[in-house]
């Protein structure tokens, strides 16, 4: 009997798992895209309920009228805590450094999340990340399109980015256009450090961020990018990621995501 329980509880386990990545809310069309970029490290004991809100913002889209786009940048400034967390990168902790320049910050902490590169909080507080979402959907975007994102050839992807022409005064501030690959999902079993014994998972997890070009003179873009993967990565686990923003890094004008072969 106890091992006819522990059949049903797995197959229950599994199911539940199912049909919670199938149930993966859509947002309505017509929505408005909004960015929110969770800065992180598993090296950091208070970065787990951040690291599930993102996924909860990613999976549920739980802003009406808002369209919200994840990226998780793993910082590597926690990494002799015990742990070096595997997704960090230093370009991580600088984009976060810049941003603290941004909003005045006297210095970059974590969590952090940065929404539409306009408002800035602690990670974890949903309820200040809502109402920065629901301020951000109401901005004027312009238009950012992820035609194909695709695997032509063994470890390097293949990625079509169109933007519009900005007008008025954003046109003069200088706006870029940059594209990140992600993980889909990640996970890590931590031995070390503040966060040791436990499994940790995150969503959307930045493996590299690229500067696609400038938006100049009223004019758009068309690019087609070719990145370079990180050895051994599952092409089925991949998300591409494509933004205007101001230099600076400042306010995000618009965005689009896609994942890869889809």
């Amino acid at each position: 009997m106890d091992r006819m329980e522990a059949v049903v509880s797995a197959v229950l386990v599994l199911a539940g798992i199912t049909l919670m990545s199938a149930s993966d809310k859509l947002p309505s069309p017509g929505a408005s895209p909004v960015l929110v970029e969770l800065f992180t490290s598993e090296s950091c004991s208070s970065c787990p309920p951040a690291d599930a809100l993102l996924q909860k913002l990613d999976q549920e889209q739980p802003i009406s009228g808002a369209q919200v786009i994840v990226l998780s940048e793993h910082v590597d400034y926690w990494n002799h805590l015990g742990w070096s967390d595997p997704y960090s990168s230093k370009f991580f902790s600088d984009r976060q450094s810049a941003y603290a320049q941004h909003f005045s910050l006297g210095s970059a902490y974590t969590p952090q999340m940065v929404v539409d590169g306009a408002a800035e909080l602690t990670g974890s507080d949903s309820h200040r990340a809502s109402q920065a979402i629901e301020k951000a959907r109401n901005q004027p975007k312009t238009s950012v399109r992820i035609l194909s994102a695709s695997i032509k050839t063994p470890g390097t992807l293949t990625v079509h980015v169109e933007a519009d022409p900005l007008a008025g005064s954003s046109a003069r501030q200088n706006p870029e256009v940059w594209l990140a690959v992600a993980l889909d999902h990640a996970e890590s079993q931590v031995s070390g450090g503040e966060n040791g014994g436990r499994h940790l998972r995150h969503v959307a997890v930045v493996q590299s961020l690229t500067k696609v070009g400038d938006l100049k003179n009223g004019k758009g873009l068309v690019r087609e990018v070719e990145v370079k993967l990180t050895p051994h990565t599952d092409t089925k686990n991949l998300r591409v990621i494509a933004f205007v923003q101001q230099s600076g890094p400042g306010l995000v004008l618009g965005a689009a995501m896609q994942r890869v072969g889809q």
